[in-house]
């Protein structure tokens, strides 16, 4: 009796019925930390209402959009949009300007984000230390719109504090606004301003976990500070910096259109120059209110997104397995 018993206890019957009674492991995890998942809800919810939810928007880019008739009854035009949007030339030069821009600031400010975070490890004085640190940082809390308005003040061709200058030393006033050639390094200049303190934080953080044993013993071997800097920071913050700029690459195709917007403004003679997708998509839904061509260039622009970051990663991963991010 005993043995048949032990056998019935090991049949399948027996086996599902030993899992019935026990509960999935998410909905455990759930009612265990039900608080922790209450305070996620929110964020979840507006990820789903701005994130998801309009992604059935994507159909306007084949459309020709109609107020009168909505998103689904207004009339299909396949690829007419993209056709539009690449033969009227504006296409390519907002493509280009994207990449142009986004590639130099990237390089720009994560590379003297880099240096402040070495020079920053390398000071020994806390309170200076603090000082420098807290002084990058500042311009991060700093609106785009303030941003654009010291530049208004500093390059206006009437009342600039530039033109004041030049004319206190017998030079004629420079009408910058009419140089589009010379905001490339305007703009370059105010983001890695605006971004420099904010991106060494990461790496600070990353030379803080440097195991310190590492530069006792190069002390010890008698390495000088330029030494330590490129045989040991350096190759130790390797993944940081790879991951990073992975990151930044996935988005080289979105401009900041608040710096973009606010710093060159609506001054046509600039839009050639410094036009980017985000800021011409603006500008068309404002002004033409051509909702398909725009939501045909948004499209675009996500689509390169992703097979650029996929492409770099691939590269990565090729080289070395371990920086890739997937």
């Amino acid at each position: 009796m005993k043995k048949q018993n032990a056998q019935n206890a090991l049949t399948p019957t027996g086996a599902t019925g030993a899992l019935a009674g026990k509960k999935h492991p998410l909905w455990s995890e759930m009612k265990k930390n039900r608080s922790l998942f209450l305070m996620l809800l929110p964020a979840l919810l507006l990820v789903l209402l701005f994130k998801y939810i309009p992604l059935g928007g994507i159909v306007l880019a084949f459309k020709d959009y109609r107020y009168d008739l909505g998103i689904v009854g207004s009339p299909w035009v396949g690829l007419q949009n993209f056709k539009f949007f690449f033969l009227s030339g504006t296409g390519l030069r907002v493509t280009v300007n994207t990449i142009v821009y986004n590639a130099a600031n990237l390089i720009t400010s994560q590379l003297l984000s880099l240096v402040l975070a070495v020079v920053l490890n390398e000071i020994w004085g806390r309170r200076f230390k603090k000082i420098i640190q807290s002084v990058s940082f500042l311009p991060y809390f700093v609106s785009w719109i303030l941003v654009g308005a010291f530049v208004y003040n500093i390059f206006n061709v009437d009342n600039g504090v530039l033109n004041h200058f030049l004319v206190a030393l017998g030079h004629d006033p420079i009408n910058l606004y009419a140089m589009p050639s010379a905001w490339f390094f305007i703009i370059m200049i105010f983001n890695s301003w605006k971004w420099v303190g904010y991106n060494s934080v990461v790496y600070i953080a990353a030379i803080t976990g440097i195991d310190s044993e590492c530069y006792e013993a190069a002390d010890i071997d008698g390495a000088n500070v330029w030494q330590k800097i490129w045989r040991i920071t350096l190759p130790s913050i390797k993944p940081t910096v790879i991951t990073i700029v992975l990151l930044n690459v996935g988005r080289i195709l979105r401009g900041d259109f608040q710096m973009f917007y606010q710093i060159v403004g609506r001054n046509g003679q600039l839009y050639d120059a410094t036009d980017v997708i985000d800021t011409f998509v603006f500008r068309s839904l404002a002004s033409g209110g051509d909702i398909g061509m725009t939501m045909a260039a948004t499209l675009y622009q996500s689509v390169l997104c992703f097979i650029i970051i996929v492409g770099v990663n691939a590269l990565v991963k090729k080289i070395d397995s371990d920086y890739a991010l997937f």
